[in-house]
């Protein structure tokens, strides 16, 4: 996916890549503040980056959790981003009509785990000519992402890679299956999300638990196993976060996770 996107730097050095930010836009200094950081980090490691942001959240467990500060100033801060750093920005969409709104503002449109089997959705997002990162579902199996990486090849859309984010395992928990990493290579890029990997779904409160102390050893092993990507949702203080604090890396921590699967990277080439 990456060699369609013609801001994304150290493009030829032959490590992994990644995407990293905020569950959700909170603000604008916020954003700037976690790129700059991320874009010094992966400058410093040779890493190609991709800013994340979510400019709105759909699929909360609750009516009163937070989705969003506004669709179109979140998108607005996205492409602000992306200007002031010369780096790819991406989001997930929602809604058929949010393909062709979110790509006026970003480079790589994200489809949710949860909708990834919604034809619409997909060929929507293809015919914006934009590429399409599909996340798996927890329910589905690698072999099964060949036919919605299909619904992008056929729309005439080349620029489609994998997100791996584990399987529901249980009511409350998440596993991953590493095995489903070079299975699913064989259709597209497969990037692993680890943050998101290490939820803990369907709490009793009906807000997501995590296990971010175990961000450093699924990583490491998604690197080990042939990764193209890694996708890190990551806030300077996760406790504040508006969504998914249970799971994000704090931001100063990325930079020892970064130096250590780099390392790992090397070791496999």
């Amino acid at each position: 996916m990456i060699q369609y996107l013609d801001n994304i730097h150290h493009k030829d050095s032959k490590n992994f890549f990644l995407i990293a930010g905020p569950c959700i836009i909170e603000g604008e200094d916020m954003a700037l503040r976690i790129a700059e950081k991320v874009v010094e980090l992966t400058n410093k490691y040779n890493i190609p980056y991709i800013f994340k942001g979510s400019f709105k959240k759909a699929n909360r467990s609750r009516v009163d959790s937070f989705t969003t500060i506004g669709e179109e100033k979140s998108l607005e801060i996205l492409k602000k981003v992306g200007e002031t750093f010369n780096i790819p920005t991406t989001t997930d969409i929602h809604e058929n009509e949010h393909a062709a709104l979110a790509a006026q503002y970003v480079d790589v449109l994200q489809i949710p785990a949860f909708l990834v089997r919604q034809t619409d959705l997909l060929v929507a997002a293809a015919k914006t000519g934009k590429c399409v990162s599909l996340k798996k579902g927890q329910f589905l199996s690698p072999e099964s992402m060949k036919f919605a990486v299909q619904k992008i090849t056929d729309s005439d859309n080349p620029r489609v890679a994998i997100i791996e984010r584990g399987n529901s395992f249980g009511y409350t928990d998440l596993i991953v299956d590493y095995r489903g990493i070079p299975t699913m290579r064989e259709y597209a890029p497969v990037i692993l999300d680890v943050t998101h990997s290490l939820q803990q779904p369907n709490q009793s409160s009906g807000v997501t638990g995590g296990r971010p102390e175990l961000i450093e050893t699924v990583a490491k092993a998604g690197i080990a196993v042939g990764a193209d990507g890694i996708f890190i949702e990551t806030h300077p203080t996760p406790e504040t976060a508006l969504s998914d604090g249970a799971n994000m890396l704090r931001l100063d921590l990325l930079e020892d996770l970064l130096q250590k699967l780099t390392r790992v990277r090397e070791a496999i080439l």
